[in-house]
C-alpha cells in the first residue's frame, strides 16, 4: 500500500502499476500515460468498505487500464479526516491531488458512498473526470409518501431526543440499536461524518455533471434503490442505466460481479 497527504489528511491506495509506486510517485504521469495509451481508473469504495472490496473486479480488468483503488479517509488504512468532512471535502482533496500530480482526466468507478464523492468531483472539478461508472450510487433523497415522511420525521426526532437525554449504559445501547442504522452504530469516530453525508442531497451537483456516466443498480437494492438510477439518468444528460436482476446493494460486487465486470469493460473501451 502507498499513501499521499493532501488537505491535512492521509489517503492510502492500492495501485496495479509500478509507475504509481516509485519513490517519487506520479512523476511525469501524463507523459507516461500517453505512451502507454491506457486510461487511469480511480476506484472509490462504499461506506464501511475498503479498496479490498474492489480487487475481485480489478483483477480481470487489469490489462485494460492503470488502476488506483483508494482507502478513503476513515476507512481501511486511511485515518479519519481532521474534521467532520462532507463529500465536497473528499472531492476537493482528491481533485487537488490529481491536479498536483499532473494526472490526465481519469475514469472514476464508485460504489455507494464512492459515487457521492465522484458526483462532487465531476460537478466541482469537471476537468479531472473523463467519465464515471456509478454502482449502487447514493446521493439522492428517497421519494416517500406524506405518511412515510411523517413517520421518519417523528422517528428521527425521537432518536435525537433519546440520544441526548438517556444516560450512557446498556439501556441506551439498546435504544441506539433499535433506532440507529447498522452503519450509524458501526461508524465510531466517523459518526459525525456519516450523519453529514447521509443528509446530503446532491441533486444540484448531479445536474452539473457533463461527463459520460454509466449507472449500475441492483433490482433488489433497498439501500440505494434502482429508482435512484432512473432519477440520475434523468438528471445527467449523457448517461446510461443498467438494472441487474436479482441483485442488491452488496451482491452486485459479489455474486453479481461478473455482470458488472462486463459492463465496466465496455465502459473502459468506450471512454478510455
Amino acid at each position: 500500500m502507498q499513501d499521499f497527504q493532501i488537505h491535512g489528511t492521509k489517503f492510502t491506495y492500492h495501485a496495479t502499476s509500478k509507475d504509481f509506486t516509485d519513490k517519487i510517485p506520479f512523476k511525469n504521469i501524463r507523459e507516461q500515460n500517453n505512451e502507454a495509451k491506457k486510461p487511469i481508473i480511480i476506484w472509490a469504495h462504499g461506506w464501511g468498505h475498503t479498496h479490498q472490496n474492489w480487487l475481485p473486479l480489478i483483477t480481470p480488468l487489469e490489462q485494460q487500464a492503470e488502476h488506483i483503488a483508494l482507502d478513503l479517509p476513515g476507512f481501511g488504512q486511511s485515518p479519519p479526516p481532521p474534521e467532520d468532512w462532507g463529500t465536497e471535502h473528499y472531492a476537493d482533496a482528491i481533485a487537488a491531488w490529481l491536479k498536483d500530480n499532473n494526472f490526465p482526466p481519469v475514469l472514476w468507478i464508485g460504489h455507494s458512498f464512492g459515487c457521492r464523492v465522484g458526483l462532487q468531483i465531476a460537478a466541482r472539478h469537471p476537468e479531472c473526470i473523463k467519465a464515471m461508472s456509478l454502482i449502487s450510487g447514493a446521493g439522492l433523497k428517497r421519494k416517500r409518501s406524506p405518511l412515510k415522511k411523517l413517520y421518519f420525521y417523528i422517528r428521527i426526532k425521537l432518536f435525537k431526543l433519546l440520544r441526548k437525554r438517556v444516560p450512557e449504559g446498556t439501556f441506551k445501547d439498546k435504544l441506539m440499536a433499535k433506532f440507529g442504522s447498522a452503519d450509524y452504530k458501526d461508524a465510531g469516530a466517523m459518526r459525525k461524518v456519516f450523519i453529514r453525508v447521509v443528509n446530503e442531497d446532491l441533486t444540484p451537483q448531479t445536474q452539473d455533471v457533463q461527463c459520460p456516466v454509466t449507472l449500475i443498480y441492483g433490482e433488489n437494492d433497498t439501500e440505494t434503490p434502482a429508482e435512484f438510477g432512473t432519477r440520475l439518468k434523468q438528471l445527467i444528460s449523457n448517461s446510461q442505466l443498467h438494472i441487474l436482476s436479482d441483485q442488491d446493494h452488496y451482491s452486485v460486487l459479489q455474486n453479481g460481479r461478473h455482470q458488472v465486470i462486463k459492463l465496466l469493460s465496455d465502459f473502459i473501451k468506450e471512454n478510455g
